[in-house]
């Protein structure tokens, strides 16, 4: 996280949403049972609601289940600087 360099985690996620360095001031969502390692985490939580709802906040893409995929490999993709075009 301290180099900037971008970070996503998808489902449950778990070693990276349990990191407070990770997480420590950042929203994000998650599938709902790693609601409590977000938040001991230091992060704040977003209900996945819908459940194919992602959040990006800085250099952090979430998201909380497979359902989400296309919208998390979009924001991914944006944050990598990436642009798809057909």
């Amino acid at each position: 996280m301290d180099a900037g360099k971008p970070i996503y985690s998808i489902c449950h996620g778990k070693q990276i949403l349990s990191t407070t360095s990770v997480l420590n001031g950042k929203k994000c969502i998650a599938y709902p049972a790693v609601k409590l390692n977000v938040v001991l985490g230091g992060g704040t939580w977003l209900e996945p609601d819908p459940i194919d709802r992602c959040f990006t906040d800085g250099n952090l893409v979430t998201g909380a289940a497979w359902p989400a995929h296309p919208q998390f490999v979009s924001q991914f993709m944006s944050l990598l600087g990436i642009r798809v075009c057909f």
